[in-house]
């Protein structure tokens, strides 16, 4: 009897200091037990029984692990760390092996777990390398079952299962933790090698050593049961950092797509396409494990999701990524007029670029113009390095930026310029509206409550439920989830009480209670008080810090009459042009209906301009697309000049071609400007069209 890969296996069990069972490994805890046996096939022995503990980093155990195992920290604290622990292991194979005169074997284990979900992920963090052994095993939960195709699903199977199922009499009790496991792996074996069953193993399970990148069509068919969405990554993180992080599980060939936000930047977020469902699924119980100090949330995605990202349909971006196993780097920032010649030597000879010339790709608008963009192989990662050390120096008068990059990234950055058209068009006028009669209040009584620290998962009946009887004084449509600027609930939520005092009671009952398995903050706060939270302001219990659009002068002087902007008042409802108001006439004054707060009016600014956008509240104002009549009526109505006064116009040039709404935002920090997308809003001469327009520059009031 002998093994297509091996004469011999080495049957491994190992244990961690968190979970047991399905799900080993869910938890990131670290190996602190390693059992092992080798059997010989063709004679049917077997060596010496080996038991090691290792010395975890953490020595803290959990219950369970204490209860299953017996261990304790005082006796992991006398052993040795894990690389020591796997050079002791490949000593004793070796030695065991000779015994029988042979020279190969191949690891069995109860399941993937052990091999996919401990060793390669935990190895791969601590920063050495397994064994080649390592990246080659046999399930025995999946031999068990092609052998005994009438036994219980391969997820449900295990060792105790498949012992009791062969009727074979081991008392778990009668060995230590780990010994049992192992002798009775080897007893299921034996079984399956009798000439009742005559089992072969044949087909072992493989881990790859590294992730292969690669092109992607639209046209390919993506089972949407291999693919997953990760969040939450470090903007600089590669293809090759996700491929690190799910170390152990296979990724299919270019299977990892960072995805970009709309300044096509990277948003934190990837797709990884898995060889099949099995790896996926092991793959989802990795949420929330760590990529440095930064935990990344795991879930389902689909193929369409996959291919929208990660597909492509240019056969030059096809043709650039047919080379396999290359290194890409982005360049970004390329003077208009740079050529291939210049990037070459740019890069210089330390860092030869795969292929020369066909080793470049400039991103290109539809019409050919150059976007400052180019992505660059390289054949090994020495050369790419080499290259990322040039990041910020000089070409021309531009410095250069440059990143590591995918195969993704490369067709979704082709896919977004080439979609470009080719008559940039501003989206339709966005207008607020709030649903009359329903008000929120901007005065200074103190009638309101926040919530602060609320469940992400909570809605307005959790709300009520946590409020109780309180719930009979919240003011009709009272309740507002305040949402961040991603549309995702924050963890906040405002409350307007029918009167001061309710909101004090409130404020004392409430504050600290418990909402699923959380507690939640709970203040007392005024109308107006709400309304700079919602601007992105903060309110605590050492006082209220002005949202960051306002600067420190301006937030000081809100007490100047109101001023709002010609443009942004073209599509105002009467409701939102609140009243100015002064030291005598605040208090009769009646209140206004606004999503800022009255004395901040002069700073009123379009939705969509607004960087950081607003957070918002989907139960108080709601946004529409103002209709082509309302548009054209606007426009063509009797307004202060179209252009501002001399001197309030300013042009910026010689801006990077990547600058962003933040960036300029950020110049002009402390300033006051108008909105930026007044084009769509206000007629134009054709002369003050062409400044608005022109390329690589931008126009701000």
């Amino acid at each position: 009897m002998t093994a297509s890969h091996s004469d011999s296996l080495v049957v491994l069990f190992g244990a961690t200091a968190g979970a047991y069972g399905a799900k080993l490994g869910s938890d990131e805890r670290e190996l602190i037990l390693l059992v092992w046996q080798v059997v010989d096939l063709p004679s049917k022995k077997v060596g010496t029984l080996h038991k090691s503990l290792v010395k975890a980093d953490n020595l803290e155990l959990s219950d369970q692990c204490r209860e299953v195992s017996g261990l304790t920290p005082e006796g992991l604290g006398k052993a040795e760390p894990l690389d020591r622990v796997l050079q002791q292991f490949i000593q004793l194979v070796s030695s065991d092996l000779k015994v029988f005169g042979r020279n190969s074997y191949t690891l069995c284990s109860d399941g993937q777990l052990l091999i996919r979900q401990v060793l390669h992920p935990e190895t791969s963090k601590k920063n050495f390398l397994l064994s080649d052994c390592f990246y080659s095993f046999y399930d025995l939960r999946k031999e068990f079952h092609t052998c005994y195709p009438s036994s219980a699903p391969v997820k449900d199977q295990t060792i105790k299962s498949m012992a009791e199922y062969l009727g074979l009499g081991t008392d778990e009790t009668e060995e230590d933790f780990g010994v049992w496991q192992v002798k009775t792996m080897v007893a299921i074996i034996f079984s399956m090698l009798s000439e009742n069953c005559d089992h072969i193993f044949t087909d072992p399970e493989t881990v790859k050593y590294k992730y292969e990148t690669g092109p992607c069509s639209k046209s390919e068919t993506v089972d949407s049961e291999t693919v997953i969405r990760a969040r939450g990554l470090p903007w600089q993180s590669s293809d090759q950092d996700i491929a690190r992080f799910f170390k152990g599980l296979n990724i299919a060939k270019g299977g990892v797509a960072l995805c970009l936000n709309a300044q096509g930047r990277r948003n934190g977020e990837a797709l990884v396409r898995f060889v099949n469902s099995e790896q996926r699924d092991l793959a989802l119980e990795r949420h929330k494990h760590h990529m440095g100090s930064r935990y990344i949330e795991v879930y389902k995605a689909t193929g369409e999701e996959f291919l929208k990202i990660a597909g492509g349909t240019s056969n030059e971006v096809a043709q650039f990524l047919s080379k396999e196993n290359q290194v890409i780097i982005r360049m970004r920032g390329l003077p208009f007029t740079a050529t291939q010649e210049d990037v070459l030597g740019f890069l210089g000879p330390e860092c030869p670029v795969t292929g020369g010339k066909e080793g470049l790709l400039f991103v290109k608008y539809p019409d050919g113009r150059p976007t400052g963009d180019a992505f660059v192989l390289f054949s090994c990662e020495e050369y790419a390095q080499n290259a990322l050390k040039k990041h910020k120096e000089i070409l021309g008068k531009r410095y250069i930026e440059l990143f590591r990059s995918t195969a993704a990234e490369v067709q979704q950055v082709l896919n977004r310029y080439m979609s470009t058209p080719l008559i940039p068009t501003l989206p339709t006028p966005i207008i607020p509206v709030i649903p009359p009669p329903y008000t929120i209040a901007t005065g200074s009584i103190r009638d309101c409550v926040r919530l602060r620290g609320l469940p992400y998962t909570a809605g307005i009946d959790d709300i009520l439920d946590f409020m109780g009887d309180a719930t009979a004084d919240i003011k009709p449509h009272g309740v507002h989830m305040v949402l961040n600027q991603q549309g995702r609930p924050s963890g906040d939520a405002f409350i307007q009480m029918k009167s001061a005092d309710k909101a004090f009671i409130v404020a004392q009952k409430c504050h600290k209670k418990m909402m699923k398995d959380r507690y939640v903050e709970v203040f007392q706060c005024s109308g107006e008080e709400m309304n700079f939270v919602l601007m992105g302001g903060t309110l605590n219990r050492s006082g209220l810090s002005p949202p960051p659009c306002l600067s420190p002068p301006a937030y000081a002087a809100f007490q100047t009459a109101a001023v709002i902007p010609a443009e942004a008042a073209l599509y105002q409802p009467q409701a939102l042009l609140p009243t100015a108001r002064t030291p005598q006439a605040s208090a009769a004054a009646p209140p206004a209906v606004t999503y800022y707060p009255a004395q901040a009016a002069q700073l009123y600014m379009n939705y969509t301009a607004y960087y950081p956008s607003p957070p918002v509240s989907p139960t108080t104002v709601g946004y529409i697309a103002a209709p082509p009549g309302a548009v054209a009526a606007a426009a063509t109505a009797t307004h202060t000049p179209l252009l501002p006064q001399p001197g309030a116009l300013v042009r910026m040039q010689g801006l990077p071609y990547n600058t962003g709404m933040k960036e300029i935002l950020s110049f002009f920090q402390g300033y006051q400007y108008a909105p930026d997308d007044y084009n769509g809003l206000i007629q134009l001469s054709e002369q003050a069209r062409s400044v608005l327009q022109a390329p690589k520059e931008w126009v701000c009031l």
